[in-house]
């Protein structure tokens, strides 16, 4: 299942920056904005990964994973 996230981004001080809306701590900068999208894609998936890592370490045995819709 692929979930789509907005990445915000501007070229500043001639780098490109930027942040995922929905994911907060995840932003990068890169010197070109297809380096600067790739960053962010990285950063989100492992920045989810390790969320999700914590979140099932942090719940011990004897949970549930269940699917949520916003």
């Amino acid at each position: 299942m692929q979930q789509a996230y907005t990445a915000v981004v501007k070229r500043e001080a001639g780098a490109w920056i930027g942040w995922i809306e929905e994911v907060p701590g995840v932003n990068c900068q890169e010197a070109t904005r297809e380096e600067l999208l790739e960053s962010l894609r990285v950063t989100l998936a492992e920045a989810i990964e390790f969320n999700r890592a914590d979140a099932i370490d942090a719940a011990g045995h004897g949970f549930e994973e269940l699917p949520i819709a916003v």
